[in-house]
């Protein structure tokens, strides 16, 4: 599978940077400019998500092929992975499978581990949309807005809604999103460990990485390091972006 995808940079190590679930690479384009300016930056689109191609299934092993894939179609023999969210689960899984392609992964707001997961609403409502109905993109938001409340998390799904000549489409692949959405809330960890450079980014207000079950993520990747964000919740790289690349920047600079 050929991914959607931006690069930033010419120079430096390669850094690949993956979105999270209903999330794109436009989400990472800020991001990506600051750190160009050391490392040669991919932002692809996950299959199923953004201008990349839909299938009918998506699993975190298929996701994981694709960034081999990814890797391989730009001759990238090893790489740094930043991961945030479903994203970070992608990146977890491609070093256990692939250590010898990640110089150093980072992981944002998740963890190995089997989430409950707050999206089926979210994407009930994107699915209840009447796209063919729609002249407007502020009807959409009025849409979202009798469902879900909070302004920011409908202008972050609003993202996904593309049109064209033919009219407003969601981008994402929804149905199959929902479909394999117990899939992509788990995380299936083998016998294989990552002894390489990790960083856990987690943020303070964000309920997906508890301190107190560090010591578990350090069985799976033992040189694996946690640092929380202050003020920041779940999309830690919107809310607070300078610390965030602050601490990317530490981490990737550290002999």
């Amino acid at each position: 599978m050929e991914l959607n995808y931006k690069v930033y940079g010419n120079e430096g190590d390669h850094l690949i940077i993956l979105h999270g679930l209903l999330g794109s690479l436009d989400n990472w384009q800020t991001i990506a400019k600051s750190l160009s300016a050391q490392f040669k930056v991919w932002v692809p689109d996950q299959r199923n998500h953004g201008r990349s191609p839909h299938s009918d299934v998506i699993n975190y092993s298929l996701l994981a092929d694709d960034v081999l894939d990814f890797m391989q179609q730009h001759q990238i023999v090893k790489a740094h992975i930043l991961g945030h969210s479903m994203g970070g689960k992608v990146a977890m899984t491609f070093a256990l499978r692939h250590p010898e392609k990640v110089e150093k992964l980072i992981v944002a707001d998740i963890g190995p581990v089997t989430y409950q997961g707050d999206h089926l609403p979210l994407m009930d409502a994107m699915l209840s949309m009447p796209l063919n109905q729609l002249q407007e993109r502020s009807e959409a938001e009025t849409h979202l807005a009798k469902t879900i409340h909070s302004a920011a998390i409908r202008q972050f799904l609003l993202k996904n809604l593309g049109r064209d000549q033919n009219g407003f489409f969601w981008k994402p692949a929804l149905q199959v999103l929902r479909n394999h959405y117990a899939a992509l809330m788990g995380f299936d960890h083998h016998a294989a460990n990552f002894n390489g450079s990790v960083l856990f980014l987690k943020g303070s207000k964000s309920g997906y990485v508890n301190n107190g079950d560090f010591s578990y993520y350090q069985t799976i990747f033992p040189k694996a390091e946690l640092v929380s964000l202050p003020a920041a919740g779940h999309w830690l790289h919107a809310e607070q972006p300078q610390l965030f690349l602050e601490e990317v920047l530490r981490f990737l600079n550290k002999n």
